[in-house]
């Protein structure tokens, strides 16, 4: 089916999306700590609205390389508090999470997204509730889990095969019941990928803008930006992340996920003039 990618999640596609990251987590790679109270956490949302976020995706278990799986219920007290104050305030939230109860209880809570790095793959539960529940989802690309991820880095064609498991778990979503016109992806840069395979990966931007639905990209602050640039501290990657967000959407991507969302908003603003010129 081909889709006429005029609109996702309610949100008009006619220009890039931007995606806040909110990490209500002590141990993040890039922002632990920062957001981890959720009076903390609830003014960056507030923040990153007024900066003209599109979205927030908030999330309370880290996912970085290594780390350890966090008990659903504590994922759950985490994020529920800061979902239900931002989403009263009329904010657009994607739930980062991997767990089934947690997708419920936060789309209990006021949540609209569902983001799940396992493309609905680690929890059985997941897949059916997404489609019962009828609501939008990113389903990413990744092999293993955050603890086995950088051993399942090995690809004879990481474009080629990523597209192909990105297909893959797409026909699953659709076989679900999972509505079409709901699903976006993701193909999870950083995760079971390394280096050089980003870098690869991201030129294939438009290859995978091709399987026909909306392609989010996040690449914010990740280590493969500062193997090109040699700054080691993920903190200070922003202009690394702008210049290959920029990048991204020139070849396709619909949605940044990003830390930065004032510079994001003003590279995207300067594109876009430009572009518009450009065209008449």
């Amino acid at each position: 089916m081909t889709l006429q990618l005029t609109k996702w999640a309610g949100l008009r596609l006619d220009r890039p999306l931007v995606m806040g990251i909110l990490n209500v987590t002590p141990d993040s790679f890039s922002d632990g700590g920062l957001h981890f109270s959720p009076d903390a956490a609830i003014a960056a949302g507030r923040r990153m609205r007024s900066e003209g976020a599109d979205i927030l995706d908030i999330g309370g278990e880290s996912t970085r390389p290594g780390a350890q799986p966090l008990p659903v219920n504590l994922e759950i007290d985490r994020i529920v508090p800061v979902i239900r104050a931002l989403a009263a305030e009329g904010a657009v939230i994607s739930i980062d999470t991997r767990n089934a109860a947690t997708m419920d209880a936060a789309l209990e809570a006021g949540g609209k997204i569902v983001n799940d790095i396992s493309g609905l793959r680690h929890d059985p539960a997941a897949l059916p509730l997404v489609a019962r529940r009828g609501c939008p989802v990113v389903l990413m690309h990744m092999r293993g889990t955050p603890e086995t991820m950088n051993d399942c880095a090995v690809y004879h064609d990481v474009a080629a095969e990523v597209e192909a498991e990105l297909a893959q778990a797409l026909a699953s979503a659709l076989a679900a019941g999972v509505k079409p016109e709901n699903i976006c992806l993701d193909p999870g840069l950083g995760f079971a990928k390394r280096g050089a395979q980003n870098v690869t990966l991201l030129h294939a931007t438009a290859r995978l803008a091709a399987l026909g639905h909306p392609l989010l990209i996040g690449l914010s602050r990740k280590r493969f930006l500062g193997e090109i640039s040699g700054e080691p501290y993920a903190g200070s990657r922003d202009p690394e992340s702008l210049a290959a967000a920029i990048y991204a959407v020139t070849q396709g991507a619909h949605i940044l996920r990003v830390h930065d969302v004032a510079g994001t908003m003003k590279a995207l603003r300067v594109w876009q003039r430009l572009i518009e010129r450009e065209n008449g």
